[in-house]
């Protein structure tokens, strides 16, 4: 479905690249001392950087980190769910099983902003209580074994168009058991995009109905087919991904008539064309297409440049780049105020975390003396930053709950 031509501009946006660049941008005035809600302190990054070594070696004694996807929640508390769901189902070749593990792959992903601090999932195979993103993966990797996602009764371990669109919030009430003492945020949030994902997918048949009906794993059949042709660079699961998903975001930023998701006003962002004042991170966009990385490489299909996507511009990583000091608020009084998504106090922090996320690979790979290729930003991330962020913050506070307060629809992060 090509757009026309003056969507040029705004199709620049929709670019790992775009968001690098920008970011990088707001970090430069960051240091300068140029931006109104924040400033950068670069001195403590060293010590940042030793603690996330340190935190890494501790968790991955021979340094052989995995990359950061929602595959490692599914194997929260020692369980590799995915096995033994794809084990009992018994795929009958590898295209049925990359079908699969995409379409889990994208649910879960579009269900995994931020649930609130009192929420947790009680897991009955491990009788274990989970938290946080991780309890959000495990609950929707139940529902789609119990074929909640499916329209196809014989074949459960399954999500498709027909199905995602008759998706009713009851049945999220359930499956997320959200309730009076165990309320999940945003849950008619998550709802809506998994509504929405049903309409996007069925709208694209090139996309993702190629060899089946139309379902999120149809991407895998046409990334498998390029990867039968050599690798695949990460940007271009990306590409297909902020193409083929674009619709499923609230259009909250709309320019040519196309939808920007994850795109957010910020004045000091000066351009001299269309795209003045806007901040792209699409970062549950990148978080899917960092995770649909894995079930490529079981089929056999190699990815690379990896680092070529950014790193996510997540509450944990802000609540990290805070709490280290490295990103201080001019305002406490501000800081301490609760936050729309999209307010440029909440756009600037997120985007100063993108940059310093790279400034901190570059940082723990001049330390271990390893390349991008050694140790991909995904892995930097896995390996130390989100949990030395949340040791940080439990050393600082007694719950744990990070110094920004941003509101939470179920859409963004």
């Amino acid at each position: 479905m090509p757009h026309p031509a003056s969507a040029s501009p705004a199709l620049s946006l929709l670019a790992a690249s775009a968001v690098r660049e920008r970011a990088n941008r707001l970090l430069e005035l960051g240091l300068a001392g140029d931006l109104e809600h924040f400033t950068v302190d670069l001195s403590h990054l060293p010590a940042l950087a030793d603690r996330v070594i340190a935190t890494t070696r501790r968790r991955y004694p021979d340094l052989a980190v995995p990359l950061q996807s929602c595959w490692r929640h599914f194997e929260a508390g020692g369980l590799d769910r995915w096995d033994m769901l794809a084990g009992a189902r018994g795929f009958a070749d590898v295209r049925e099983m990359g079908r699969a593990a995409f379409d889990l792959a994208i649910v879960s992903c579009v269900t995994n902003a931020h649930p609130g601090t009192s929420w947790h999932y009680a897991e009955d195979v491990s009788g274990e209580l989970f938290a946080g993103p991780a309890g959000l993966s495990i609950a929707s990797l139940a529902m789609l074994a119990s074929g909640l996602f499916s329209a196809v009764p014989e074949d459960p371990l399954r999500a498709d168009a027909h199905a995602l669109m008759r998706i009713e919030e009851a049945e999220l009430v359930a499956g997320f058991q959200s309730g009076p003492g165990n309320r999940l945020e945003g849950l008619a949030g998550r709802m809506t995009l998994l509504n929405r994902l049903g309409e996007a997918i069925g709208l694209r048949p090139d996309l993702f109905a190629r060899e089946d009906e139309p379902r999120p794993g149809g991407l895998f059949d046409i990334l498998y087919d390029e990867g039968q042709q050599g690798a695949i660079p990460a940007v271009r699961i990306l590409d297909l991904v902020l193409e083929g998903l674009g619709p499923v975001w609230p259009e909250r930023t709309v320019l040519n008539g196309i939808g920007l998701g994850d795109t957010w006003g910020h004045s000091r962002l000066v351009t001299a064309d269309a795209t003045s004042g806007l901040m792209p991170l699409h970062m549950l966009s990148q978080w899917i297409a960092g995770s649909l990385i894995e079930p490529l490489a079981w089929a056999g299909v190699e990815v690379f440049e990896l680092s070529a996507l950014t790193g996510l511009a997540d509450r944990d990583h802000c609540v990290l780049f805070l709490d280290s000091g490295i990103l201080l608020p001019r305002d406490l009084a501000e800081a301490k105020q609760p936050h729309e998504p999209g307010s440029e106090y909440v756009t600037e922090c997120r985007a100063l975390t993108v940059a310093l996320l790279d400034q901190l690979a570059l940082s723990i790979r001049r330390e271990l003396q390893a390349t991008e290729d050694d140790l991909p930003l995904s892995c930097i991330v896995e390996g130390g930053t989100r949990a030395a962020g949340r040791e940080i913050a439990r050393e600082k506070r007694a719950d744990g709950v990070g110094p920004v307060n941003i509101l939470s629809d179920g859409t963004v992060f």
